[in-house]
């Protein structure tokens, strides 16, 4: 894809409550050959041994175990353990004992052998404290990791020295028709690790670009909590959504009977894409006032990979504004968020962001914003030679037999005729709709039959 706008001074051109996730379709996979070495994958969860390798302290884990209670019934000390991912031993059971002297649960069973196999039931004294911890939040799932470990995990996660060659890009572009000038622009983009602003024509093919990108510069799996304890306020992280889960989930081995934190869960490095959606108050934690806890917004979510902003200009919010919201964690790689009570903490902001418009940038803001914006990168129409290379790739794929008449056809009568601009995204889209025409009509899908062409191309194209 490269465009046949040529460079203009300043603007760089190219031709074109917590379960499991299953795969998000279309996600881009990472290469074995980019994977990040032993230097980012050096983190990993810490075992729990005691109360304190938590992090939190004794009454907030036993109000997450009497509003697990609360809202479940009675319980087995497995069932807490897999509620709350916190060992039994060393941490539940002390917890548990505490709540039973205290008079707020009580044993009624067993089902099993062991302390681990008691079930366990609220007692009205547990009622009332559950009812009380309720009024402040009615978070009662995984519990969270203080603030400060999730801060360790994503500098110790994060690779700001990672190197992009240009083997690299060709790798992650080998199913898509790239220039050596797209390349030659992308890679060193790429190796900013910051901010890219892609705009062009719509159809050429810039979220592909984007995800691309995301290929090259993401790594190795990395680790995320389920939710972060900021000073009793409840932040949740994991985002079945937006988060795709890595391939192993095995527990991280330490010592002979010691595994890493179960509060940690490993994901793929994350590409969240939003667009017209996008609202300033989803950057900002988002309070549910009815369950009290919050959101992650989604730049935190995105920490450790790529965040997408496309449709940039088309928000319900002015471009300035949104792009205003951006100059503290471009420049100084943190963040601001504010909790219901007004208190500002920070966080990191470890995110490749790229916008992607099809609009002018010159009618969404001033040349002295674009400066803050590192790399600017128009993606242009196809080439004739790339048009083409891409129609009989995509043919190739749709198993559509590529055929020259056929091909002239319908650039004379649906192109030249029009004088249509030539798109990346027309090969798949045409070729789509002429297999969908052919099924119908119960014939075979095939370029040499104009009648396809004409009836995919008339559905397809809107003449204004």
């Amino acid at each position: 894809m490269t465009s046949n706008v040529p460079n203009r001074k300043s603007i760089k051109t190219i031709g074109s409550q917590l379960p499991p996730q299953q795969r998000q379709p279309g996600r881009p996979e990472m290469p074995p050959e980019l994977m990040f070495d032993e230097e980012q994958a050096a983190w990993s969860p810490p075992p729990i041994v005691t109360l304190e390798d938590t992090g939190l302290t004794k009454l907030a884990i036993a109000e997450l175990v009497i509003k697990s209670l609360y809202f479940r019934g009675d319980m087995t000390g497995y069932q807490f353990q897999e509620v709350l991912r916190l060992p039994f031993a060393g941490v539940l059971d002390g917890i548990l004992e505490f709540l039973k002297r205290g008079k707020e649960v009580e044993v009624v069973g067993t089902a099993g052998i062991g302390e681990i196999a008691f079930r366990y039931q609220i007692s009205n004294k547990g009622m009332e404290r559950a009812l009380e911890a309720l009024q402040k939040t009615q978070y009662a799932s995984v519990a969270p990791v203080p603030l400060e470990k999730y801060l360790e995990s994503v500098y110790a996660q994060t690779n700001d020295k990672r190197s992009i060659r240009e083997d690299d890009m060709r790798k992650v572009m080998k199913n898509l028709i790239v220039s050596k000038d797209m390349l030659d622009i992308l890679g060193p983009a790429a190796n900013s690790g910051t901010s890219i602003f892609l705009y062009g024509p719509p159809g050429n093919g810039k979220t592909t670009l984007s995800e691309a990108i995301g290929r090259v510069i993401l790594g190795n799996d990395m680790w995320i909590p389920y939710a972060i304890d900021v000073d009793g306020q409840v932040i949740q992280m994991y985002d079945s959504v937006n988060h795709e889960l890595s391939e192993d989930q095995a527990p991280v081995k330490h010592k002979v009977g010691q595994v890493g934190d179960a509060r940690w869960i490993r994901i793929k490095r994350p590409i969240i894409i939003v667009g017209g959606e996008l609202t300033m108050s989803s950057l900002d934690l988002v309070y549910d006032p009815i369950n009290k806890f919050y959101q992650a917004p989604f730049q935190v979510k995105a920490n450790g990979g790529m965040f997408l902003i496309d449709d940039f200009g088309r928000q319900q919010v002015k471009p300035i504004d949104l792009l205003n919201r951006w100059i503290v964690p471009l420049e100084k790689k943190y963040d601001f968020l504010t909790l219901a009570n007004g208190r500002k903490i920070e966080m990191p902001f470890r995110v490749m962001i790229i916008f992607s418009t099809n609009m002018d940038p010159k009618d969404l803001v001033d040349d002295a914003f674009l400066r803050r914006i590192k790399y600017k990168i128009l993606v242009g129409n196809p080439t004739d030679k790339q048009y083409r290379d891409l129609f009989e790739l995509m043919c190739r794929i749709t198993k559509v037999p590529f055929d020259e008449n056929g091909f002239q056809y319908l650039l004379k009568n649906w192109y030249d005729k029009f004088a249509r601009d030539l798109r990346f995204v027309h090969p798949r889209d045409i070729l789509s709709q002429m297999k969908d025409i052919a099924s119908y009509m119960e014939v075979a899908p095939e370029m040499a039959n104009t009648q396809l062409i004409d009836r995919a191309a008339a559905s397809y194209f809107v003449e204004l």
